[in-house]
């Protein structure tokens, strides 16, 4: 079918580039920081298990980070909510296991709980519950922390990995540090403490890790120097895990309303979890980022954009899957399309 893209500003603290408007099998595909998540459906399905592992850790004055673990295995889960008491305050794509509660009251406590959602819109029963308090408001508070010690990190096993790093000081107290892998935040400990482990990596890959402090007023310091490790091997020398690039890589063209559609279909490489974002390279250089804002699918994908109204253009494209662990994948095998021309493109 054909799409068409239409801009749209960000919401809820999210940078949303553009939508991709369209409809397959039901589900709306977004190009989107993050997106929704589906409702019940009521059918009554075998629902998923309770999250482990939750912890909540404020942040700051008015924000409580809350995480869980990821489930083993292929448990099914396309989403969480998040509740605070019996108030849902966040949906959470299935290849998460983080979010950070905002609009919070200072000096308050607040109780925490997430429930998994599967395929069939079944919601699991709750993990947790949870506490943490929010430190007092700060007024006028300008001053950002100082930069964190550089961390030292050692592998514990071939999936997790210790961190320690020198303290920050504030004029007012350090309220929280965000952890950082390759820029993006992947977990936050409270203001005393100086060390976490991470869990969920892939054995036999190479990470970078820095540091923030963050004080009661949202301040953030300036990251950390990076402290870069590689997770061990499994014990039988490999990496323990599937291939990470797509498979299946097929590319065509269409033509409407006057212009020309790369069409792309692939398989999802192998995860401990749901795959929900993918980035094209279109001739060498991205092209775009692709997220399911709603339920991502598990088996056999399609996604289609615009390239232009030339006939006759010949476009390398290939693409690549972000993992559940936060890391890229690897890349697909390329495929040669050219507009107006039917294509016929090998299995990878």
């Amino acid at each position: 079918m054909a799409y068409r893209y239409r801009p749209i500003p960000a919401w809820g603290g999210c940078a949303v580039r553009r939508v991709l408007v369209g409809v397959c099998c039901g589900s709306l595909l977004a190009l989107a920081a993050c997106g929704p998540g589906g409702q019940d459906d009521g059918r009554g399905g075998r629902p998923p298990p309770a999250p482990a592992g939750v912890t909540a850790a404020a942040g700051s004055a008015t924000t409580v980070h809350v995480m869980w673990n990821r489930p083993g295995g292929d448990a099914g889960i396309t989403g969480y909510e998040v509740y605070r008491g019996t108030t849902r305050v966040a949906r959470v794509p299935g290849a998460e296991h983080m979010v950070d509660v905002t609009g919070l009251r200072p000096s308050t406590r607040y109780t925490f709980t997430v429930r998994a959602r599967n395929a069939d819109g079944d919601l699991g029963p709750a993990g947790g519950p949870v506490r943490a308090t929010t430190p007092a408001a700060v007024a006028a508070d300008g001053a950002a922390p100082t930069r964190p010690g550089r961390p030292h990190a050692r592998a514990a096993g071939s999936r997790a990995v210790q961190l320690s790093w020198g303290r920050s000081t504030d004029d007012l107290g350090v309220a929280s540090y965000d952890i950082l892998q390759g820029g993006t935040k992947i977990h936050s400990v409270g203001g005393a403490q100086t060390a976490a482990v991470v869990t969920g990596l892939r054995p036999g890959t190479r990470y970078s890790f820095t540091v923030r402090a963050r004080d009661a007023a949202d301040n953030v310091s300036r990251a950390s120097a990076a402290v870069r490790l590689t997770t061990p091997r499994d014990a039988d020398g490999g990496r323990g895990t599937a291939p990470t690039a797509p498979t299946g890589f097929r590319a065509g063209s269409h033509r409407a309303d006057g212009a020309y559609y790369l069409d792309l279909s692939w398989d999802p490489p192998r995860a401990d979890g749901v795959i929900t974002e993918y980035q094209i390279r279109l001739d060498g250089r991205p092209a775009t980022s692709l997220m399911w804002g709603g339920k991502a699918p598990r088996g056999r994908a399609t996604y289609s954009f615009y390239t232009g109204r030339e006939s006759g253009v010949t476009h390398r494209v290939r693409l690549r899957a972000r993992l559940p662990d936060g890391t890229w994948g690897a890349f697909s095998a390329e495929r040669t399309v050219t507009t107006g021309r039917r294509d016929r493109p090998a299995e990878s």
